[in-house]
């Protein structure tokens, strides 16, 4: 079994203002350094990132860098370019993670790895939904290559069985999208 990671780092931080949400500071670190380094922790045979700002693809060391063109690309295209680039390597899993969830660790991602099979994508829950990280194995990473839109891949998530849901622990699924979220994690509300 050929396993990869997959960080989604090319958003436009349109909500965030003019600076590049993942480079601001979170925890003394660019915010994105965090999703980088809880990937880089997870037992991988690939690590890959999608990119449109160089600045931020230099916070992943040692992964494959792949850059999206055009600021206005929606997320499942970034989705569908690094799916056809794990299935390249031959990935049979795909753990897929956003760069803008700081407070994701590598247990959650190892656990959600772990509990995706063939058949059936795995994704964590904050207990009413199904959200990144998410895993995809067999044809389900084909699937994602052909993703269009800016939910990525939501409604292959949307009916997982129960024991395909990882619990996360309260706020550790928050994500970043305005500079008010930012400032209520670094105020520890999140």
């Amino acid at each position: 079994m050929s396993r990869c990671g997959l960080v989604l780092a090319a958003g436009r931080s349109a909500r965030f203002g003019t600076e590049n949400k993942l480079l601001a500071s979170f925890r003394g670190r660019p915010l994105g350094a965090h999703a980088a380094e809880t990937m880089a922790a997870v037992p991988l045979d690939h690590r890959l990132v999608v990119v449109a700002d160089p600045a931020v693809a230099a916070l992943f060391e040692d992964f494959d860098v792949l850059t999206i063109q055009g600021p206005d690309a929606p997320q499942s295209a970034s989705l569908a370019l690094g799916a056809r680039h794990a299935m390249q390597l031959g990935a049979t899993r795909l753990l897929v993670a956003l760069a803008d969830m700081p407070l994701v660790n590598a247990a959650l991602m190892g656990a959600v790895l772990n509990r995706c099979t063939d058949d059936s994508p795995s994704a964590a829950t904050d207990g009413t939904r199904a959200m990144p990280p998410a895993c995809f194995g067999g044809t389900r990473i084909d699937a994602l290559t052909k993703l269009s839109g800016d939910r990525g891949a939501a409604l292959l998530l949307a009916d997982l069985p129960p024991d395909r849901l990882v619990a996360a622990p309260p706020g550790m699924l928050a994500d970043v999208d305005t500079v008010a979220d930012l400032d209520r994690m670094r105020a520890g509300t999140d």
